[in-house]
């Protein structure tokens, strides 16, 4: 009789285990939603009559091709814009040209990183500290979310119903992302909460070159992740242009050809080479309005 009970009591422990709820046993905390640095791209928003201009430009400075452009609805709401996705050996772009009025928040999300399962990926923003600016939707060949950090960072997560297959890349970009000091903490430490990344350094008198001050400092965090690196630039907002309007950060072998490349192109240099943290950069505009930073690693 007695083995009898500590029988039943040990099935009884184990159906327990097995009702427990779904979301219980599914969502890991640990889990890595990223596949990948060559499958998140910069969000270019330009003029319908400037897609091809700035398709071209940005080919003919980094190299690699464009996919065939298409006609689509890629908002919850009713829209049109053409949608391609150039894929280069510094980073990718998805470039979006609408005809119609943009809904909001769209043109305003900066990146779109790529992950396993798009469900599970914006409960584990949300549990990182990220809002839902918009929840779950489908889209031509997926379905989306985007999603805001603490200090006003917005991005798109993405998921496709059929695996892509990329190149890897040549070197990296870097999501440059400006943060009031108020909220960095926060922003840091939910984004690596959710990305599973590093923080890779932490300068807290950068050289203010960086950000159009020679004549100042500012705190400057780098991260890394598999969805690729994120430089985070801690400012007073007192920010001479162009910067801030530099999406991303892109690294090349050598600054003073690519920058040659550029200008034949019709791309325009804002801010000229200059030197801080062991790299040569310059800020450049192209065709259709997009701001860029682009490095280069300089001799030890």
């Amino acid at each position: 009789m007695r083995r009898s009970l500590t029988i039943k009591v040990a099935l009884s422990i184990l159906a327990l285990a097995l009702v427990q709820p779904s979301s219980a046993r599914e969502v890991k905390p640990t889990t890595n939603y990223a596949v990948g640095p060559q499958y998140d791209t910069t969000h270019v928003y330009v003029a319908p009559e400037d897609v091809d201009r700035f398709v071209d430009s940005f080919v003919a400075t980094f190299g690699g091709k464009s996919t065939k452009q298409v006609i689509a609805t890629v908002t919850p709401t009713p829209s049109s814009t053409s949608s391609q996705l150039v894929l280069t050996p510094v980073g990718s772009v998805s470039v979006f040209g609408f005809k119609t009025p943009i809904p909001y928040p769209f043109g305003h999300e900066r990146t779109g990183y790529l992950v396993a399962d798009i469900d599970a990926a914006v409960r584990a923003a949300k549990d990182a500290g990220a809002g839902v600016l918009v929840t779950t939707f489908p889209d031509p060949i997926g379905r989306d979310a985007v999603v805001q950090w603490p200090g006003g960072v917005s991005m798109q997560l993405y998921w496709h119903t059929t695996v892509p297959s990329y190149p890897d890349l040549q070197t990296v970009p870097e999501n440059r992302v400006y943060v009031p000091a108020e909220k960095v903490t926060e922003f840091v430490k939910g984004f690596l909460k959710f990305s599973k990344g590093n923080i890779v350094s932490d300068e807290a008198k950068a050289p203010g070159v960086e950000i159009g001050r020679p004549n100042d400092s500012y705190r400057r965090i780098r991260l890394a992740s598999k969805f690729g690196k994120m430089t985070v630039l801690v400012t007073d907002g007192r920010l001479p242009y162009p910067y801030g309007h530099e999406l991303t950060g892109y690294e090349v072998t050598s600054l003073d050809d690519t920058l040659a490349k550029a200008k034949v192109a019709g791309v325009t240099v804002l801010v000229e080479p200059y030197m801080a943290d062991r790299r040569r950069a310059a800020v450049v505009k192209f065709p259709g309005g997009y701001v860029a930073e682009i490095h280069a690693a300089s001799a030890p």
